[in-house]
């Protein structure tokens, strides 16, 4: 970091630290007037998260958040049926991120208290709720949840959240590294249709077997994996909307150069972190 901040000549900088690390490294860089992408969730508690909203606007430097995941090509499919009507009125939002996981969790998820930052709430709740307010608003303040640690020992492995919007909609969320059959990835239930999808978004997978962005078929699902709209009995193949996890840093690249607004607002993230943070106060 000091090597960094001294150096004098950069315009940008990304911090995908450890969660716990990211208030205080990110305090730092826009002390010094560097503009900043903080990797989800910005802070741990809703205050640290103001407060460095609250600086970067005193020291007049961009600060923006990496919720990646409004770029899966799943979730625009859903903003898109939801927002043309297709479903109806919708009822219920039903989003899960699960898996069996054999990889070594990082010694720093490991040791972590899961009100710390430590665990699945956190980690992927920080994504899930963020897409359910970007589809269906703010959330009223009864919120419910299952903080649950099964072989982690120290954080949540396996939690569910509900939620229920100022819009009427209510919100299943689901997220765990420790299922053996994965569910639906979506479910969107409306009056006069649903939308299920299985799979994840394939751009992660996608990175990490060395495909370039720039590839024209990054991004793009195999029709198999492609959701179902209708009735049962009466179901029709949605193709997959295409991803693009890198229309966030042209967005960035855009707003920092006067062209347009930041690909997140900062105060975005401030409702899924006092969410996560209300549930873990009260079930400690």
């Amino acid at each position: 970091m000091d090597a960094l901040l001294a150096a004098g000549e950069f315009e940008l900088a990304v911090v995908a630290a450890p969660t716990p690390q990211h208030v205080e490294i990110a305090s730092r860089l826009l002390a010094a007037g560097l503009a900043t992408v903080v990797d989800k969730p910005l802070a741990v508690r809703s205050a640290d998260a103001e407060a460095l909203i609250e600086l970067a606007s005193a020291r007049g430097v961009a600060l923006t958040v990496f919720q990646n995941r409004r770029w899966d090509g799943d979730f625009l499919t859903v903003r898109k049926l939801v927002e043309s009507g297709a479903l109806g009125q919708i009822r219920r939002f039903e989003s899960r991120f699960e898996w069996l996981s054999a990889r070594p969790r990082p010694e720093w998820k490991k040791g972590t208290a899961g009100r710390d930052g430590g665990g699945v709430g956190y980690d992927l709740g920080s994504h899930l709720i963020d897409q359910a307010i970007q589809l269906f608003g703010p959330v009223a303040p009864a919120v419910y949840g299952e903080l649950d640690s099964h072989a982690a020992v120290v954080n949540d492995d396996d939690t569910f959240i509900a939620l229920t919007h100022e819009s009427g909609v209510r919100s299943h969320l689901s997220m765990s590294s420790l299922v053996a059959q994965r569910g639906f990835r979506f479910r969107v239930l409306g009056s006069d249709a649903a939308y299920t999808k299985w799979g994840l978004d394939p751009q992660e997978a996608q990175l990490a077997s060395g495909m370039s962005p720039l590839d024209p078929t990054f991004g793009v699902e195999e029709p198999s994996a492609h959701g179902k709209i209708g009735r049962d009995g009466s179901l029709t193949a949605v193709p997959t909307e295409h991803g693009g996890y890198r229309e966030f840093y042209a967005r960035l690249a855009l707003a920092l150069r006067g062209a347009g607004p930041l690909p997140v607002d900062p105060r975005d993230a401030v409702a899924p972190i006092r969410i996560i943070e209300g549930l873990h106060d009260r079930t400690s």
